[in-house]
């Protein structure tokens, strides 16, 4: 990973205050002439370093949620906080992986993780000096994701897993303070998932970023999370906290245990209750 001289300086935030908080948060869409509320006056708060999930229905304002933390929609009604202050536009200290991982194909495996140093600052004007720092950087992140032998392969010749372990090590190579994970698994197979999980959690454990995850696979969330919130259907509120109290590093062994199971199905039972 980066060196500490090249850690964001939010770092040295008092460890104590949320990192995000949203207070009051509502959205309303205009929709064939009708004003439909999406969210309406969402209120919870994430701690340093904590892993949180977001599930509910479709539609339900999950990414959203995501995309206000980001900075790139504006909250219209409420205030979502990142270190006490309202976030006015997209933050530098944000990594975000989506479902479908989008790497350039022009550029190799190596090439696609660097690419935020290229453009977020500081490190945009420091690249040229520090490339082989950061080239090292990379490289360690993909030997971690296992793609310590395909950093010069382009993304055709990558499989899906590979793209999104790829995808991953960008989202985090600046070192962001949040990570945004929009179902990132969701297209993968079932066994491709689950070896993603394991690796997520070792990624977020060595980084020790704050990350927040939409998912509609409770298994993943319960997995990967140290609390879940459930949003209800339209107009969505958060209609349950669940903390998750699993020791960690957690492994595919534990879902099967009758902790794991009691969880899932509290949590499977107030989904559907909603």
């Amino acid at each position: 990973m980066l060196d500490s001289q090249l850690a964001p300086t939010g770092q040295a935030a008092d460890q104590r205050m949320p990192i995000l908080e949203f207070q009051e948060v509502s959205l309303e869409y205009e929709m064939h002439g009708r004003r439909m509320t999406i969210l309406d006056r969402i209120s919870f708060a994430v701690g340093r370093s904590q892993f949180v999930s977001l599930v509910g229905p479709s539609g339900c304002g999950k990414t959203t949620l995501l995309r206000m933390v980001s900075g790139l929609l504006p909250v219209e009604k409420g205030t979502v906080y990142f270190q006490g202050q309202p976030i006015r536009g997209p933050l530098k200290s944000v990594g975000i992986a989506f479902q479908n991982p989008v790497l350039l194909p022009w550029r190799n495996t190596l090439q696609n993780v660097l690419l935020p140093l290229e453009v977020v600052q500081p490190h945009k004007r420091q690249f040229q000096e520090k490339r082989d720092r950061y080239t090292k950087a990379a490289q360690d992140l993909l030997r971690t994701v296992g793609l310590a032998n395909f950093q010069k392969h382009y993304p055709w010749q990558l499989s899906g897993g590979m793209r999104q372990r790829a995808s991953l090590c960008r989202a985090l190579i600046h070192q962001p303070e949040v990570l945004l994970l929009d179902e990132p698994f969701g297209a993968l197979d079932a066994f491709t998932r689950e070896e993603m999980w394991e690796m997520l959690q070792a990624l977020w454990q060595q980084t020790k970023c704050t990350a927040m995850l939409v998912t509609h696979d409770l298994r993943e969330a319960l997995f990967l999370s140290d609390v879940i919130y459930v949003l209800s259907p339209r107009p969505s509120n958060i209609a349950l906290e669940l903390k998750v109290n699993l020791p960690r590093p957690r492994t595919l062994e534990m879902c099967f245990t009758d902790e794991f199971h009691h969880l899932f199905t509290e949590l499977r039972k107030h989904i559907h209750r909603n």
